[in-house]
């Protein structure tokens, strides 16, 4: 992600005279440089020439659109920038935008104060003049509050860097899809045209024979080199080494596959299988923990939502998975949610070190596969989200979840995540089951609720939030102006 680039684009005019040029160039630089100091700054930012006239700035956004490291746009009116100079520019930006209301100076200088000052520091309200044409072209994007140093507008620039970089990246993300989706099943199916034009995502679907076939080629010397990198670094407490071979096997052949096609994200499905030994199970968690995105049962719009956010989440602590509510924990004043799947949650989330084993998987026909067994790490305000297709428009469904440990389950032989949703399991649930949220999701310790807001505003997806201020029936009928809001919407 430090490979993209964001444009800090200054706005002013031609009213001042050139001494306050050079000030207002200096200040915008001084601020740009700020923002590249920073540790926790996940990209770079290019400064960009101050903006005076409605040519400069077309320029300039033509330049962002061109560059194809360009993620986004930083803009910020140091002086008044008459708004009508900005249409065109506006009109044309084709990369994100985060709108950064700031000043130069933190406090007001109350002994020295002129008109000169005066002049030179309108963020008030040339922003706000700024902000009027963004919001009458309709554009979306992000706003940022506050003095360029502190903490929490540096965090939320950098949290507008991530989905930024994350919207680029789903722009050109492949789904490499092996077989169709398990038959009869609602929510995992999709219009796959709408969101390549939504989303950028590009859906096609590949035999499982091109899968068996590939296998055949992986050679012994493939498998043995990347069979010790497992042994050492996860724990094998089976004697199956055969079957954790095959997966060896399987992981290579379908990463041979994503990276011919350029892929960063898969599906297979239990239903379709034919000529494999086993469902891939270890060979899914490696590749996610690698970086790919996955959605079981042929789920493509979670195995794409799951390879962006791990994307946006690279370099924090903490991890990011396919996911799925499998059962309940019902008893009284402890309710809580087993989070799981057949054999495919990314060991990111692990607490302790993994363990291989081979159990049998009571599903498919096939030979019991290897599979990582762990336990997760706590942590508080984590986030589950899905995307539903609610036929005329995509939803994105975020609920925050407080992630707590336990004592491994002794007899479930797969990966085991346990967490307790906001506001309570009984009203994050029936929230959740209004909005037509799916059972797969993509669960993340590394990502905050607001960093998911960002990117939903970026690709202006409507968006439901779950949380601990959530109350059932406010939801209900949020969900019911939506769905006029959206039509409207589809109507403009």
């Amino acid at each position: 992600m430090k490979n993209k680039n964001f444009y800090f684009i200054t706005g002013t005019q031609l009213l001042y005279g050139n001494d306050v040029l050079v000030k207002i160039t200096e200040n915008s630089m001084n601020i740009a440089n700020h923002i590249n100091k920073d540790q926790n700054n996940p990209a770079t930012v290019v400064h960009q020439e101050i903006v005076k006239s409605a040519k400069e700035i077309n320029d300039v956004i033509l330049k962002a659109n061109n560059d194809e490291n360009c993620a986004g746009v930083i803009l910020w009116m140091h002086t008044f920038s008459p708004a009508k100079m900005w249409i065109e520019g506006l009109v044309n930006l084709k990369k994100p935008m985060l709108h950064l209301h700031t000043q130069a100076n933190e406090s007001i200088p109350f002994n020295d104060i002129d008109m000169d000052f005066m002049n030179l520091n309108q963020s008030a309200h040339g922003d706000r003049e700024f902000g009027f044409m963004a919001s009458r072209l309709r554009i979306s994007r992000k706003v940022v509050t506050g003095y360029y140093k502190d903490q929490r507008v540096l965090n939320e620039i950098f949290s507008f860097m991530r989905a930024a970089s994350a919207y680029m990246f789903s722009r050109n993300l492949n789904v490499l899809r092996l077989g169709d989706n398990m038959r009869d099943v609602a929510v995992t199916e999709g219009d796959k045209v709408e969101a390549q034009i939504k989303f950028g995502w590009s859906v096609n679907t590949y035999g499982i024979g091109d899968f068996v076939n590939e296998t055949k080629k992986v050679t012994n010397e493939e498998v043995e080199k990347l069979y010790k990198e497992i042994e050492t670094k996860y724990e094998i407490i089976t004697d199956d080494i055969e079957s954790i071979k095959e997966q060896v096997k399987y992981e290579i052949a379908l990463e041979k596959m994503l990276k011919e096609n350029n892929a960063k994200a898969i599906t297979t499905t239990f239903e379709d299988l034919h000529g494999l030994n086993q469902l891939p199970g270890l060979s899914i968690q490696r590749l996610m923990e690698k970086g790919y995105g996955f959605g079981g049962e042929g789920d493509w719009k979670v195995s794409a939502l799951t390879a962006t956010l791990k994307y946006m989440a690279q370099g924090l602590e903490g991890g990011t998975s396919f996911m799925e509510d499998y059962t309940y924990n019902f008893s009284k004043n402890n309710e809580y949610v087993l989070g799981s799947h057949m054999l495919e949650i990314c060991p990111t989330l692990a607490r302790d070190k993994v363990k291989i084993d081979v159990k049998p998987l009571g599903i498919g026909g096939k030979n019991p596969p290897a599979r990582m067994i762990f336990q997760n790490q706590a942590k508080k305000d984590a986030v589950v989200a899905t995307i539903v297709d609610m036929g005329d428009r995509f939803r994105m469904i975020v609920n925050v979840v407080d992630l707590f440990e336990e004592e491994i389950m002794p007899n479930l032989p797969v990966a085991q995540v346990l967490w307790k949703p906001q506001p309570s399991l009984e009203e994050s649930a029936t929230s959740w089951i209004y909005a037509g949220g799916a059972h797969h999701t993509v669960l993340s310790t590394q990502l905050k609720e607001s960093d998911l807001r960002t990117f939903a505003q970026l690709f202006d997806l409507e968006y439901i939030l779950i949380d601990k201020n959530t109350n059932v029936d406010n939801l209900v009928e949020k969900l019911q102006t939506n769905d006029i809001v959206w039509k409207l919407k589809g109507l403009r």
